[in-house]
């Protein structure tokens, strides 16, 4: 791990859904470490605190800033209910991912990813970053750019190879279109979605704030492959251990299994971090470091 002083020592991770929610991040912000929280399914998550009653009416404080308030009337409409909804009525669902969405199902993905992280900055002047899983690649570009219009300080991908990503962020700092590949099985075409930014209504004149860039990897390797061209050069990386959670790369041993039916990791599977140190960027360590003594080891 860097130990310069303009680097957080202790990124907080960015787990589940709404489990690393913006009152952790926030808390964890406000001690001048790095409050990081999960952009998963986080549309879903805003639109059900909503149907709740939103009784402290965070959201609807977040959303008031939002810069697109035609699309704030629209959301309020469809999704918020005073008082919160009956006990055993069901959930109004948002719209699925797709590689073709509507524009709502696009605009609310910015919506959401912008309210958490807004939540998580108010008050203060402390670092905030946003997590994501590569691997659910459809709501990349809209959460990206949902979290930059909130000015986000941190941008961490994890759970695939997030070669793309350097460049999804140069191109929503001015406003502009991008896109991303799609990963489809066995498929004989290269698919892709565009993101279109202008769909969300207010002034585009002013460039955002770039935010730094994490990758998280499990290996030396793919962090020297993503070193390799600035193109898709991170700013630096978090390197998982295999107890770090569940979206580790496969175990390369002859025997991935178990008797438990679990995954069995071994030494083929710790990254090589004399090789990670090599690369000259920073780096952070995850999996069982959450103690002030495996904290110092991290720094030594």
């Amino acid at each position: 791990m860097s130990t310069s002083s303009a680097l957080p020592k202790i990124i907080q991770g960015g787990m589940g859904i709404a489990v690393s929610s913006w009152k952790m991040a926030q808390a964890v912000s406000r001690t001048g470490q790095l409050g990081v929280v999960s952009g998963t399914a986080i549309d879903a998550v805003i639109s059900r605190r909503l149907q709740d009653g939103d009784l402290d009416g965070s959201v609807r404080r977040a959303l008031s800033y939002f810069p697109d308030q035609e699309f704030v009337a629209e959301v309020l409409k469809r999704y918020f209910i005073e008082g919160g909804k009956g006990t055993g009525d069901p959930y109004l669902l948002v719209p699925k991912l797709s590689l073709h969405p509507s524009e709502f199902a696009s605009k609310l993905l910015v919506a959401a990813n912008f309210t958490e992280v807004w939540l998580a900055k108010e008050g203060h002047q402390g670092l905030v970053g946003i997590n994501h899983l590569e691997k659910i690649q459809l709501a990349t570009p809209a959460a990206i750019y949902g979290a930059m219009l909130a000015d986000v300080n941190y941008v961490l991908i994890g759970a695939g190879i997030p070669s793309e990503v350097p460049r999804i962020i140069r191109d929503l700092i001015d406003h502009k279109s991008t896109n991303i590949s799609i990963t489809v099985e066995n498929a004989t075409v290269k698919y892709s979605l565009k993101f279109d930014p202008s769909i969300i209504k207010g002034d585009k004149r002013t460039p955002l704030n770039r935010p730094t860039f994490l990758a998280i990897v499990s290996s030396h390797a793919l962090a020297a492959y993503l070193n390799r061209d600035e193109e898709i050069r991170p700013d630096g990386f978090v390197i998982e251990g295999s107890s770090a959670g569940g979206h580790n790369a496969p175990p390369r041993g002859s025997s991935p299994i178990g008797p438990d039916g679990q995954s069995r990791f071994s030494e083929k599977d710790e990254a090589d971090i004399s090789k990670v140190a090599a690369i000259g960027l920073p780096f952070w360590l995850a999996g069982g470091y959450a103690t002030p003594l495996k904290l110092q080891q991290a720094i030594d």
